[in-house]
This record gives structure tokens, sequence and C-alpha cells, in this order.
């Protein structure tokens, strides 16, 4: 008689059913995908390398790679939406824009995570992390360009890297997704002043009373334009996530170092504060109060 062929089977004294369930499933990858395979969960897992054997190190480390992964998804998805909206194509421009203000809620929340490690916790092992500091994440810097924030000091702190320099300079020297998003208004024949629509993208963007007028005109006339109206709204949930995590980000740090100066130069959480000033959609805002 020939033999059987191996199946992956439940311990025998689990219930019937699971036995069942596990019989078909692959036991041997040497010749096909396996989960951790598609996933390079050894490259993964191995990228956590602490520098002390202080216990806290490693959700320090975890916490920031989760937050750079989470914001590999949201460029992505703002390039996405921007090329969209420029296209007049808004439906999946709406899927992304949603999809960053939720990612952005996940963002917050590990900032609750990261919370649980005390002043004494971070200091026992605070000196291994030398000059490197947050404020160095280029993914933060790119996210903050896509959404329109224009400072030619985002880019220095990269001027060591040529590659990297010019990718950020590409989008600083592109229209955002707000500028794509006024075009869009005026191809729509709402009045947007030229001035703005055909501005230097590499400048920062003022607030002017005559994009408030043209937002006044979408919230006034919804069921006319409709479209717009939502795309109004995906830019507010996205700015309000935007300043949450912000804040969390103040109050966390605050909570753990006080009013020290961050690592690498920074003015710590002073820095963090004035960040809560800035808006990259002044007139989303400003016109709620003009309705």
């Amino acid at each position: 008689m020939p033999k059987r062929a191996a199946v992956a089977e439940a311990p025998r004294d689990a219930p019937e059913h699971a036995r069942e369930e596990g019989r078909g499933l692959a036991t041997d990858f040497s010749r096909t995908m396996s989960y951790g395979g598609y996933l390079q969960l050894e490259t993964l897992l191995s990228a956590q390398q602490p520098l002390s054997d202080k216990h806290d190190e490693l959700l320090f480390i975890i916490i920031h790679h989760v937050q750079e992964l989470w914001m590999k998804l949201i460029i992505r998805e703002l390039e996405v939406a921007t090329d969209c909206v420029r296209a007049d194509d808004l439906r999946p421009a709406f899927k992304g824009m949603a999809r960053v203000s939720r990612i952005q809620r996940q963002l917050v929340e590990a900032w609750d995570v990261l919370s649980t490690m005390t002043p004494a916790d971070y200091l026992s092992f605070r000196e291994v992390l030398g000059q490197s500091s947050g404020f160095q994440s280029w993914q933060y810097r790119l996210m903050e360009i896509l959404l329109g924030a224009r400072d030619e000091f985002m880019l220095k702190p990269h001027a060591h890297d040529a590659a990297l320099t010019a990718r950020l300079r590409a989008a600083f020297d592109a229209p955002s997704l707000y500028q794509e998003s006024l075009r869009l208004l005026a191809r729509r024949g709402i009045s947007v002043p030229e001035a703005v629509l055909w501005r230097d993208p590499s400048k920062p963007h003022a607030e002017d009373e005559g994009v408030v007028a043209a937002w006044e005109q979408v919230y006034r006339h919804s069921q006319e334009h409709f479209d717009l109206y939502e795309l109004a709204e995906e830019l507010v949930d996205m700015e309000d996530a935007f300043q949450q995590w912000r804040f969390r980000h103040v109050t966390t740090v605050e909570r753990v170092i006080g009013a020290r100066m961050g690592t690498g130069g920074s003015a710590g959480v002073a820095y963090l504060r004035r960040a809560l000033e800035r808006r990259f959609f002044p007139e989303l805002w400003t016109v709620r109060g003009r309705l």
C-alpha cells in the first residue's frame, strides 16, 4: 500500500473540529512562500537593536519603527490623492485621505503606549541616542511637505544625503495637495485668486480672503458642489487628526523629559508647542466662522 502523504494535524487531545481544521495545512515551506518570508519578518524583527541593556529602550525603538512604517503608507496615500485631485478623479482621492486620517489615529495611540515610560526609564538609556532625534525623520518632513508646509530649514538635516535631499526638494517645489485642491475649485468655476493658484509652490501658503470666499461658496452650496464639499471635509479630517497627533506628541514628550532640550539640539517641548499653531489649510478653519 502506498504511503499516505503527511498532513498537518492538531494535537491528539484537541477537539475533533480543531484536528479537522488542521488537516491540509502546509508545513514544508522550503519551496514555497511562507508568512514570515512574504513579510520578511527576519529583516523586520532584527531591526530592533538596543544599544543599552535598559528594558525600556526596546519600547522606544519599536514605537518609532511603527510610526515610520505608518508614515511610509501616509506618504504613498498623499501622493496618490494629490495625483487624483490633479486629474479630477476624486473618489480614489477620498479613499486615500480617509485612510490617512485613520492611520493618524493609530499614531496617536502609539503615544499612549510610549507614555508608559517614566522619566527615569528614558534617562536610563538617553545617552546612547547621541544626536539622533525625531526632528531628523525625513518621512515626517515629507509628509508635512505633501500637506503644504514650506520651510527651507526642513531640508537642512538631510543635506548630507544627496538622493534624499533630491526627493524632498522635488516635493517641496511641486504643488501640494491643498494647492491642487484650490486649482480644482477654479476648474469647476469657483473664483480663486490667480496669485494663489499659480504662486511658487516652494513658498509658504498664507491665508487668503479670496480662498476663504471660495470655500464659503462650496459650503453654502454644498448640494451643487457636493464632491468639493466632501473634499473640504476630508482635508479638515486629516488636519484635525494631524493636530491631535501633534498634541499627544507634545504631552508625551513633556511627560517624559519635561522642559529639557531635545536630543539633536532641538528645543524639545517648546518647539513642539509652536508647531501646534501652524495650519496646513487655514481657510478651511476660518470659513467655519463665516457660515
